[in-house]
């Protein structure tokens, strides 16, 4: 099943990209593997696939311990500033900062640590009351503060755009956050790229790349249905 559903999400990787005239090369495909569990991840693993997102801290740092070290972790969900410390120079990339106080937090742990942290600052772009992320309109704000945080380095957007019927119908969403970025990084903030954007997941993933996604976030499509009772 595995294999069957990953070739299909590749394919429609491929496509979704050939529509837009991109290089497959552009796309970067995290695996979301939170609540599923170790075997399943190394099949995926032995697949290729080298990018893998978890939402929380604990079962992220428990799978860091016995999966290959080569494997780059995405922490895609809300970050509590005390589970900071755990995962600060175990991950790839943040993609779910959306505050100056966790942002500051990440700062104060890596120059413990003395990493340099990536982060991505989420944009809640609908302004959906049930989801994490700051709003589109203090955006550019917070990224001004953040910039001044020497051990972290900002690459880019994140958003979760709305659960939809219709992919389509999150396209403007999609092209709301790659107008952000090109609005921010027409600023030239020191310490400010806007080389990732981090949006599109199993119902809108190729929607998203036509608009620009450079990482998308797919857990469903390749993993099957979650189990939300472990």
């Amino acid at each position: 099943m595995l294999q069957e559903n990953l070739t299909e999400v590749e394919a429609n990787i491929v496509a979704a990209c050939e529509r837009a005239g991109r290089s497959r090369d552009e796309v970067t495909l995290i695996a979301v593997s939170k609540t599923k569990p170790v075997p399943m991840l190394q099949e995926v693993y032995d697949m290729g696939i080298r990018n893998f997102g978890e939402n929380k801290v604990q079962e992220m740092c428990d799978k860091i311990e016995v999966l290959p070290h080569d494997i780059k972790w995405h922490m895609i969900g809300h970050l509590q500033t005390n589970k900071v410390k755990y995962i600060v120079g175990k991950t790839a990339l943040i993609h779910s900062v959306d505050s100056l106080k966790l942002a500051e937090e990440i700062q104060k742990q890596a120059v413990k640590k003395d990493v340099y942290v990536p982060i991505l600052v989420e944009v809640n772009i609908a302004g959906e009351e049930s989801k994490f992320g700051i709003s589109k309109e203090e955006t550019m704000e917070l990224v001004r503060q953040i910039s001044s945080l020497d051990h972290l380095q900002i690459k880019g957007l994140m958003t979760i755009a709305p659960f939809v019927e219709n992919a389509e119908d999150n396209r403007l969403y999609f092209r709301g956050i790659r107008q952000l970025s090109v609005d921010i990084a027409n600023q030239n903030i020191d310490n400010v790229s806007m080389d990732i954007l981090s949006m599109g997941m199993t119902g809108d993933y190729a929607v998203a790349i036509e608009e620009g996604a450079t990482m998308v976030r797919v857990g469903t499509g390749i993993f099957g249905a979650r189990n939300y009772n472990i």
